[in-house]
């Protein structure tokens, strides 16, 4: 009978996008140790539970995150047919296509700064307002096939890491079960993640506006307010986690400072966890930059937290490229 680290060992194959590094080797070597029974690091099969950030972890987030372009068209299409918003942030940036502003409200954010980020959440509450969570499911699944990446030259939905994609599967291979704990909005991604990562609508936990049920003649329906539910972010994800999985992860993915605290929680004294940081190095194949990641940066450095270097670390970044 083969032991469970010699399935870990067998399913290593799996990882075929990853260069043969010490980032990747970690990576295995910490999957070897949690499922060697007996041993000082070993994880029980119903705890092996691995959580991962979206934008800029699982697929691109420049030059703006996929879900902010989609907001934006509706802002924008809002900003059309009443004059009165175009002088007013964030219909004004919607319309002039005025993405320094847009990219400046993310930036800010991670730097502690929320003042855009609450405008910008305001004009997104009512962008969708009264909208059911069935329609809205629909435009964004439609906006992620048919929308253009604005310099990559693909699809959106054909924006996702393929090395990430692989980790997925070789974390599933060995045991472990896989969530998304996103600052993005949860509606915005359910439509696409079984289809993209292999993780269904039910393990995706992001930000939420807020629902009501709404009653009609073919059995009602759920629709959105114009009010927030949670923000999943910062402090925020290792709460949502905990309350939706009832775990504490042991693996965790990121890739900016609004991962700090998933990261920090990922494991534990007694069973150390493994926390991934992705670091956007590779300009020629996707982008570089550190804004809004320096605080995590220097955490990884501080408490050994694994680097992936996508410039150094993965021989291939998008599927189409093999």
């Amino acid at each position: 009978m083969k032991t469970d680290q010699e399935g870990a060992v067998r399913s290593d194959a799996l990882l075929s996008s990853w260069k043969q590094t010490p980032t990747r080797q970690a990576i295995v070597d910490y999957v070897d140790r949690a499922l060697q029974e007996g041993g000082a690091e070993y994880v029980p099969p119903s705890e092996r539970v691995a959580v991962f950030d979206n934008d800029g972890t699982l697929w691109c987030e420049k030059p703006m995150p996929p879900e902010l372009g989609f907001i934006l068209q509706r802002l924008a299409e809002m900003a059309e047919q009443d004059p009165s918003l175009r002088t007013r942030q964030p219909w004004q940036a919607a319309r002039d296509k005025d993405y320094a502003w847009l990219g400046d409200v993310i930036t800010k954010h991670y730097h502690g700064d929320d003042s855009d980020v609450r405008v910008l959440m305001g004009g997104i509450l009512q962008a969708f307002a009264g909208m059911s969570v069935d329609a809205y499911a629909e435009i964004a699944d439609r906006f992620l096939r048919t929308t253009p990446h604005p310099t990559l030259g693909r699809q959106l939905w054909r924006c996702t890491y393929l090395p990430m994609v692989e980790l997925l599967r070789y974390l599933e291979a060995n045991g472990f079960t896989t969530y998304i704990a996103s600052g993005g909005d949860r509606d915005f991604m359910r439509p696409v993640t079984e289809e993209l990562y292999g993780i269904p609508a039910e393990r995706i936990i992001g930000t939420t506006a807020g629902l009501r049920y709404q009653d009609d003649d073919t059995g009602g329906s759920v629709v959105y307010q114009a009010e927030m539910e949670v923000f999943d972010d910062g402090p925020t994800k290792p709460v949502r986690i905990w309350s939706r999985v009832g775990r504490r992860p042991v693996v965790a993915g990121g890739n900016s400072n609004g991962d700090i605290q998933m990261l920090r929680y990922a494991g534990q004294p007694s069973r150390p966890g493994l926390r991934l940081l992705v670091l956007h190095d590779d300009e020629e194949r996707e982008f570089n930059y550190t804004a809004g990641a320096e605080t995590s940066l220097e955490q990884a450095r501080a408490q050994d937290w694994t680097v992936v270097s996508i410039k150094n670390d993965w021989a291939t970044v998008f599927a189409d490229e093999v």
